[in-house]
């Protein structure tokens, strides 16, 4: 059991980590929530029933696609673009898919290679971009799943206020589901790019996201 937590300690700590703060969000978001039913003179729900709300599930897809478009983006984008003496970045001469010797696919596949990167055709292209393309299903599906729920909370607030509804069509173009969208979106973007310049020049000794502390700034895509 101990070589099991030392080993999986990351995952497990952020596991953790994310059902605490949903359970948090949980609790906060259905006070918020009854304050407002209050305010309008409605009968307070209980917590489980928030859980099971569109409000409260709109609120969390809203995160999960903005986060999963970040990875899906960072993805694929640092196959193409590179960002010299950031150790996020692959290294300059590396532009590109790189060669089947470089990514060990193929015939260059060694022994304890996955299955499908010893394979060809289809099954090694489908292998070799099998990680943005779960990121971006995943993106996909939170986002509609964001616009399902959204409109389903916005359609409960318009009735309560005795006005007409939106149909879903209508809603993905409204300004409350891109104004819910962009806020993640505009975040995300501005973490992606202060992470990739800011650990040109910074510092996190034996963080496998920073360089080595006595690395050159303009060395690429190294891990310390």
């Amino acid at each position: 059991m101990r070589r099991f937590l030392r080993e999986n300690g990351l995952g497990l700590a952020f596991g953790v980590a994310f059902l605490l703060a949903l359970l948090g969000q949980a609790f906060a978001g259905h006070a918020d929530f009854n304050n407002q039913l209050v305010a309008e003179n409605l009968q307070p729900i209980s917590v489980g029933d928030y859980m099971a709300s569109s409000d409260f599930a709109v609120d969390v897809m809203e995160n999960w696609q903005s986060e999963y478009l970040q990875f899906f983006l960072y993805i694929f984008l640092t196959v193409w673009l590179v960002q010299r003496g950031s150790p996020e970045s692959k290294r300059t001469d590396r532009i590109g898919t790189e060669s089947d010797e470089a990514q060990r696919v193929g015939r260059h596949a060694g022994s304890d290679a996955p299955r499908w990167a010893a394979a060809g055709g289809i099954r090694l292209k489908v292998y070799g971009s099998s990680l943005g393309l779960v990121m971006g299903s995943i993106f996909l599906l939170s986002w509609l799943a964001q616009s399902i729920s959204g409109v389903a909370a916005y359609n409960e607030e318009q009735l309560r206020q005795l006005q007409a509804p939106m149909s879903w069509p209508d809603y993905i173009f409204s300004a409350d589901f891109w104004s819910r969208t962009l806020q993640n979106w505009q975040s995300e973007f501005l973490a992606i790019a202060s992470m990739a310049i800011l650990s040109i020049y910074l510092r996190q000794r034996g963080s496998p996201e920073s360089k080595p502390v006595g690395a050159a700034h303009t060395s690429t895509g190294v891990a310390g």
